[in-house]
């Protein structure tokens, strides 16, 4: 058990590229927690996907090893977070568990909206907050600016910013010494009873569960009985360790220490994250203040392009779901895409990188819906129900009202792009409640519904910004909103995979551009095919598939017309029949592209 006055527990924030892994990187060399020949770039991100992207996806953990100027051995345990607004929870949970934050700002790009998001986290958490500005050998950084920044936005005394360079390894010694100085060890009591946080679990091939804790009164050892206190189950613990970012096996954890346990626990899904771990006998009565449950925000259906593959989708997703708890599935079919899943996410980016895990992990091919949000339905009789799917909608004449989700959003732009994105934020049905300018940019506050941000708003924001502007959001609630269900029809019959619920504004357009799209996908049949957007009975936009047709006057020369009309209405007979009886079949390709509609 180390000495609390020598542990540091703390946490790196930042907006996504300000080089928190980088940094990260860094402290871990410096301290000798791999040798030389260990290291590699990113060391915490072991994802293939989170190093191609370079972005953080999973928080991680280190303990280094560190002897400061002052002669004492200290304990630090660092932990870097994700920077992206949908990996949000784990962001809040690593902050629960430090004592304090080193926010790292870029020099030359200034304070960004996903900064400011995490740093309104960390000062509710009550830390103290170590700002460092990095990358401050590029040629455009300017750090006295960046400095103002800080202070002017969000109000901290950057006076004694540590200066660094984390990729070429300036002041790296300044970051650790401000750690030890600035950042308060943690408190808590060895003889109470044991109350340690479960901050992650990840399922270990080897190990089983892998449960990521800290400790805040109390010891855990190995041998223990435990028990989960939301969970209610009770686990024999047979390992207790550290990173370094190697596993080192220790015989104890004491209050302010951050390790991991293993218990033969087979689900991840057993281990909640926030949940608090006390001992079976004279356990903690209460509970430590919990985390919220995450949500799924967005809904879609995956469905396997080969109907032969739904077996091995069903184990993929089992088995992806192992590892992460904030991902939901049940079964679904559609008479269009067969059988698949109807998976719910925290937000567009986690539907994504599900995705690219499935079909690189699992070597699946996967179509998926346009994503919806959840809808809360008050019927006439009273009652309340969420609508998760549009092909559930009940008969629009039964419900009373329609709810749906909102968001309120911070984007931050510099000046010369601000029209354009008021624009789209205007087309999306947003409500603008702020507009202001911080060195040179300008923040814009808006409030809108999250069913118009999850389609295609972010790749458009990046577009017509040139990727300058930063966007943050959070969830606000529910509203009443004007929505109904557009149905897209095909030779009369409904495609459930392309029904969508839009807001009644919004309908004609979306359902215009749709069935257009659908035109020039669906290839041509021996009849004629209409291809209608309807509201209920309502046709509001349509476009008709002209038929392939064969030539049967060819062999008529010259001659009397009425034997050419005769040939001809007989074939007009015979179309006749065959579109009351003729199938049409949509390729698979038109369907996706049709569902990528929003991306031009």
């Amino acid at each position: 058990m180390a000495d609390q006055s020598r542990i540091r527990n703390f946490s790196i924030i930042a907006h996504i590229d300000h080089g928190k892994s980088t940094l990260a990187d860094r402290l871990i060399q410096f301290t000798g927690g791999l040798t030389e020949r260990e290291m590699s770039a990113q060391v915490l991100d072991n994802m293939d996907i989170e190093r191609e992207r370079g972005i953080t996806i999973k928080a991680q953990t280190v303990r280094l090893n560190y002897k400061a100027q002052d002669g004492l051995d200290y304990e630090l345990n660092l932990m870097d977070t994700p920077g992206h607004v949908d990996f949000a929870y784990e962001v809040s949970r690593s902050l629960a568990a430090c004592e304090g934050a080193l926010l790292v700002v870029d020099a030359a790009q200034g304070v960004e909206a996903q900064t400011l998001a995490n740093v309104y986290q960390s000062i509710e958490h009550d830390h103290e907050i170590v700002p460092v500005i990095n990358k401050i050998d590029l040629p455009a950084a300017e750090p006295e600016q960046v400095k103002a920044q800080i202070e002017e936005i969000i109000g901290l005394d950057a006076s004694q910013a540590v200066l660094t360079s984390a990729k070429s390894g300036i002041g790296i010694i300044d970051v650790l010494e401000a750690v030890v100085t600035r950042i308060p060890p943690p408190k808590g009591d060895a003889a109470a009873p044991l109350k340690a946080m479960l901050v992650d679990s990840w399922y270990d091939p080897y190990l089983g569960v892998v449960i990521l804790v800290r400790v805040i009164d109390g010891v855990i050892k190995k041998g223990l009985q435990v028990k989960f206190m939301a969970g209610g189950t009770e686990h024999l613990i047979d390992r207790v360790g550290c990173f370094t970012p190697k596993i080192e096996q220790l015989t104890d954890l004491g209050p302010g220490e951050i390790g991991f346990i293993t218990a033969q626990i087979k689900e991840v899904a057993q281990a909640r994250v926030g949940d608090t771990i006390t001992t079976v006998k004279n356990g903690s009565k209460t509970a430590l203040p919990g985390f919220k449950e995450v949500q799924p925000v967005v809904f879609c259906g995956l469905f396997p392009t080969d109907a032969a593959d739904f077996e091995k989708l069903r184990e993929s997703i089992a088995r992806l779901r192992l590892n992460d708890a904030s991902f939901s599935f049940e079964m679904e079919s559609s008479a269009a895409l067969g059988f698949g899943f109807r998976c719910g996410f925290l937000g567009l980016l986690h539907l994504e990188i599900i995705q690219e895990r499935l079909s690189r992990e699992y070597d699946l091919d996967l179509i998926t819906t346009a994503p919806s949000v959840v809808y809360r339905l008050t019927m006439n009789d009273g009652s309340l129900r969420e609508l998760h799917n549009p092909s559930d909608m009940p008969d629009p004449v039964k419900i009373a009202q329609m709810d749906e989700p909102w968001i309120k959003a911070v984007i931050y732009t510099p000046d010369e792009h601000l029209g354009s994105i008021l624009k789209l934020c205007q087309d999306r049905r947003g409500i603008q409640t702020g507009l202001t300018y911080v060195g040179g940019r300008a923040m814009v506050n808006y409030e809108l519904p999250l069913n118009e941000v999850v389609f295609d708003f972010y790749d458009r924001l990046k577009s017509i910004s040139r990727g300058y502007a930063s966007f943050d959001y959070e969830q606000i609630g529910l509203r009443e909103g004007d929505l109904v269900m557009m149905n897209i029809l095909v030779n009369n019959d409904p495609v459930d995979a392309l029904s969508m619920i839009v807001h009644r504004s919004q309908a004609e357009p979306r359902g215009r551009q749709l069935v257009e799209r659908l035109k020039v996908l669906i290839p041509r049949h021996m009849f004629k095919i209409p291809i209608q957007a309807a509201i209920g009975a309502k046709v509001i936009a349509r476009e008709t598939l002209a038929a392939l047709r064969k030539d049967v006057t060819a062999k008529c020369y010259g001659g009397d017309i009425s034997r050419k009309k005769k040939l001809l209405d007989k074939q007009k007979e015979g179309k006749k029949r065959m579109r009351e009886y003729g199938n049409v079949s949509i390729p698979q390709e038109a369907f996706i592209a049709a569902l990528r509609m929003g991306e031009e």
